[in-house]
């Protein structure tokens, strides 16, 4: 019986044995399915002709030369702080200023290539540099600083590659990437590396979703392509994170689902051509989400809509929480302005909102944004004013209010097409001043119910708290008219 038992557990052994042994075969030829990079030389090879180096050159005005500091005559530092100060007479004039960046072919029949808006900003001359050493001259087709994208084309006698573009929407954290580019302008550089992340948001534009990569992304590297294990575009890179100038493992792509539109359109008409709702916007937090009334803090709360825009008619409101656009969830505010700008404009799309309690479906047709449509929020610094002559006290929101009338209007400035309560005084202190309401706000609406005395704003606040809302949702106007939604903890204290 011990001889069968022993026997039984050396066999055991024997078979963890080798699943171990086979495991770490396994990783050592790319991980657990095989799906790891071995060597990556012969895909390297066959992308390096898709790739090339941006040169640019520009005039820049010579700086004004400082003026020589004064020194005693036949002073041994005379001719020293001449030279330093005042420099070469050939310094006066412009000067010719280069720099250096990657791209890539995406069109090998009409010579278009993509690069980074910030790689040729401001340039006289763009040249393509190939790697078999041809130099082209390069036109500018078209270029958008929002996504940081330009294109190029170049005439070509000899046949270019091109290369293809994959989904970037269906890259998993841990994808293996490859990035290829010129960074130092050492020219044709490989370096491999995984997603880090995706969607990140840098605060770069308006239309944030950069891929993450720990793929060595240097100075130079900008524009060039970050590659899938199939060899598809599915980045630009565009942008690192380091205190150096060098890669600290933290470097950022334009996704290619966001590029392929933009390029398509920067070379088709010049420009691009983005879809226009008509509003402006805020976050959903938990507060704002726990004061309407929702069970997760997620969409966009429509602060504004614009008079002229595609959403007025729709009958969008402010207050309105946008939940979906055309069939898409907007998890987050930040993402429904790529949504509106990426879909075609003249298209009808239904949005999905909550308003009151209700979810609604309203159908909108899109507009074109033009670049004087703003969607961010204005803020604005008040002065103090000390006088709350005739103001009232609402200590559950720590404020000081009065019924808006002439006087109120001329001592803060604010227009007669603003109605609402005045705040006069702002308690130090409260969730109120840090939420940044200041003296002069017009309250226009409390929990989306319009307010023009501060016994409606009490009478809003006590309904309120019999339905156990720990948060009320202010809509608040500044002296130019501009609305703002700001949700303000409750306090306890009482008068």
């Amino acid at each position: 019986m011990a001889e069968a038992l022993l026997y039984k557990l050396r066999e055991f052994f024997l078979i963890v044995c080798f699943v171990v042994v086979g495991h770490a075969t396994a990783l050592a030829h790319g991980g657990p399915h095989g799906v790891g990079p071995g060597s990556l030389a012969d895909l390297a090879e066959e992308l390096s002709d898709v790739v090339v180096n941006i040169s640019t050159s520009q005039k820049v005005e010579a700086r004004r030369p400082v003026p020589t500091p004064k020194v005693p005559d036949g002073s041994p530092f005379q001719d020293f702080f001449e030279e330093f100060f005042q420099g070469d007479e050939e310094d006066k004039g412009p000067r010719k200023v280069q720099s250096l960046g990657s791209g890539f072919v995406v069109d090998a029949q009409n010579g278009i290539i993509v690069t980074n808006n910030h790689v040729i900003d401001g340039a006289d001359v763009i040249s393509v540099n190939f790697s078999d050493g041809r130099k082209l001259d390069a036109k500018l087709l078209g270029r958008d600083d929002k996504t940081d994208i330009a294109v190029l084309q170049v005439k070509s006698s000899a046949p270019l590659k091109a290369a293809s573009f994959g989904n970037s929407d269906v890259l998993r954290v841990g994808d293996w990437v490859m990035a290829i580019g010129n960074p130092f302008g050492l020219g044709g550089t490989v370096t491999v590396g995984i997603v880090s992340a995706r969607n990140r948001d840098i605060n770069a534009g308006p239309y944030d979703n950069f891929i993450q990569t720990d793929a060595s992304i240097n100075r130079g590297n900008s524009g060039g392509p970050l590659f899938n294990m199939k060899g598809e575009v599915v980045g630009i890179n565009t942008a690192i994170f380091s205190p150096s100038g060098g890669s600290i493992g933290i470097g950022f792509a334009i996704p290619s689902q966001t590029a392929k539109a933009v390029i398509a359109q920067l070379s088709e008409f010049g420009e691009t051509r983005r879809g226009w709702l008509g509003v402006r916007i805020q976050q959903v937090n938990d507060e704002i989400a726990e004061s309407l009334g929702m069970s997760e803090a997620y969409g966009a709360l429509v602060a504004a809509v614009n008079e002229e825009g595609p959403a007025k008619p729709a009958g969008i409101l402010p207050g309105d929480v946008i939940l979906r656009f055309d069939g898409q969830r907007v998890d987050a505010m930040r993402e429904l302005p790529r949504m509106v700008a990426s879909t075609d404009i003249g298209k009808e799309v239904e949005l999905e909102v909550f308003r009151k309690g209700e979810v609604l479906r309203k159908q909108v047709v899109l507009g074109k944004l033009q670049e004087a449509n703003q969607i961010a929020m204005v803020e604005r610094a008040e002065e103090p004013v000390s006088a709350n002559e005739g103001a009232t006290s609402i200590s559950e929101l720590g404020l000081m209010v009065a019924k808006l009338d002439s006087n109120w209007r001329e001592r803060f400035g604010l227009s007669s097409e603003i109605e609402g309560v005045v705040v006069t005084e702002v308690a130090s202190g409260s969730n109120a001043e840090d939420k940044r309401v200041h003296q002069g706000d017009v309250i226009v609406e409390v929990a989306q119910e319009p307010v023009t005395s501060a016994q409606d704003i009490r009478t809003v606040i006590a309904d309120m708290e019999k339905e156990g809302r720990k948060t009320v949702l202010l809509l608040l106007s500044n002296s130019s008219g501009e609305l703002r939604f700001v949700a303000v903890r409750l306090s306890d204290t009482r008068e």
